[in-house]
Order: C-alpha cells, then sequence, then structure tokens
C-alpha cells in the first residue's frame, strides 16, 4: 500500500520520498525534475553567497553532475538534501582551482588552500560586505578555520544541522560538533562586551549567525536534458527572516 501511495502524483497529496525519486531517474529521468524544483532555490543560495557572479552557471554544473552520478546516492551516508550540497560544494572547489590557475595574481588566497576549500573567504565577504553584515561578526567569521568559518554558514545560512554539515564536509559529525562549538564560543567572545558599533542584532544575516553564536550552549542524477540556468530560480536576496531560526538554535542542543 505505500509502494502504492508514493506512486501517486504530487497534486493528490502525497510527497514522494526524495530517495525513491534519485531511485526511479535511473528509468525515468522526469523524476529528477523534482528533486530540481525541490532544491534548486536552497542550492542557488548555498552558490550566489559564495560566487555571486556564476552562481547560474555553477548551479547548472551542480544539477548535470548530480545526475550524472545519481546511482553513486547512498541513503547510509545522508539524505538526498545533504548529497547534493555535497555536490554543489565540489563544483564550488573545481570553479575556485579553474580560476586560481586562470587569474592567480587575482585570487592569491587560493594558491595555499587544498582541493577542500571551497569558499575563498574574500569571496563570501564581500557578498557579506554588499548585505551590510556587521564589521564585528564579520572580523571575527573571517579569523576562524575554514572548516570552523563553513561549518557556521551551513548553519546558520543553509539551516542544516551539525550532523548534515558534518556530511556535505566530509568530517565525523563528532568532529563538527565540536568545531561548531569552539566557533560559536569565538563569536560569543567576540560579542560578549556589547553589540558595539555597527552590529544590529536584527539586520539579516549578522543576526542569523550573531544570535546563534549568542545563545548559551549545552554545557554537558540519461539523455533528456536538465533545465537550463535561464529556467532555474532567479537570484534571491539574502535571507532576512526569521532573524533567529529555530532551526539554527534547535542544533546547538546536538553539541556536547
Amino acid at each position: 500500500m505505500k509502494q502504492e501511495s508514493e506512486r501517486q502524483p504530487e497534486s493528490d497529496g502525497e510527497v514522494p520520498d526524495e530517495g525513491d525519486l534519485l531511485a526511479r531517474s535511473a528509468r525515468d529521468p522526469a523524476a529528477f525534475e523534482g528533486l530540481v524544483a525541490r532544491h534548486s532555490v536552497a542550492l542557488h543560495g548555498y552558490l550566489v553567497r559564495r560566487a555571486p557572479a556564476v552562481a547560474d552557471d555553477l548551479l547548472s554544473e551542480v544539477w548535470l553532475q548530480a545526475y550524472a552520478s545519481r546511482r553513486t546516492f547512498d541513503s547510509a551516508r545522508g539524505t538526498v538534501r545533504t548529497w547534493l550540497f555535497g555536490v554543489a560544494r565540489n563544483v564550488l572547489a573545481a570553479h575556485w582551482r579553474h580560476t586560481a590557475r586562470e587569474r592567480p595574481e587575482a585570487e592569491p588566497e587560493l594558491s595555499g588552500r587544498g582541493a577542500a576549500e571551497t569558499d575563498p573567504w574574500h569571496a563570501v565577504d564581500q557578498r557579506l560586505d554588499a548585505a551590510a553584515l556587521a564589521p564585528l561578526v564579520r572580523r571575527t567569521l573571517a579569523g576562524l578555520p575554514h572548516v570552523e568559518r563553513e561549518l557556521m554558514l551551513l548553519v546558520a545560512w543553509e539551516q542544516l544541522t551539525p550532523t548534515e554539515a558534518a556530511i556535505v564536509l566530509g568530517i565525523p559529525p563528532g568532529t563538527a560538533r565540536s568545531r561548531l562549538h569552539r566557533a560559536r564560543n569565538r563569536l560569543r567572545e567576540a560579542l560578549e562586551p556589547g553589540p558595539g558599533p555597527g552590529l544590529d542584532p536584527g539586520s539579516g544575516q549578522d543576526s542569523r549567525i550573531a544570535l546563534s553564536a549568542s545563545r548559551s550552549s549545552p554545557s554537558s542524477h540519461s539523455s533528456r536534458s536538465l533545465p537550463s540556468s535561464r529556467s532555474l530560480p532567479s537570484s534571491p536576496s539574502l535571507p532576512s527572516t526569521p532573524s533567529t531560526p529555530s532551526r539554527v538554535l534547535r542544533s546547538t542542543g546536538d553539541l556536547a
């Protein structure tokens, strides 16, 4: 009965399991379009905050690679959502490596980074500048080690749980929780004396990150063509609501 209900159209009120959609896409390419519809906005947001000038092209590449490698998805290692973010991270890493080879003088920060470094901070920093992120929070984030910074951004921006962020980054969940805890402590220490000049607790992205840090933590994938970048969602603005997403706050409960 369950299998029959999962085959009903979404218009009948049933929402097909994403793992089933991915598996069905191996024999029915149209099933993959359901995943494109569900995740394009979130993936585009991930890319536009790290490489805004080429986010549309990168998103198309993400879907092409995800479609080509759809048979490699393993539900035992995470959800379809986290798998897609992992694909996006790899596409972004390839983009930065290519950029470093083409314009090494313009991307000095990339020369010493490994293939795993997927968001050169100068690019993210420029995007945050455009969004008027509080200077204090921006400077503190810039001073964090890459993995800790990316953990904070995945949890605060992409609204992943610490465990999901760990899967995307390819690190053990326990390591992710401890590093996220350390990163939050760094931000909390920077904010303890008070908001200070330029920190507006109610202004979008800075509040997502700053307020999630200031909360106390517990002690204890055919021949069918895929949508082009033109048919994918337009570049979304940086989120401004809610200022303290419940998912971000709940994630503190995962910290040891």
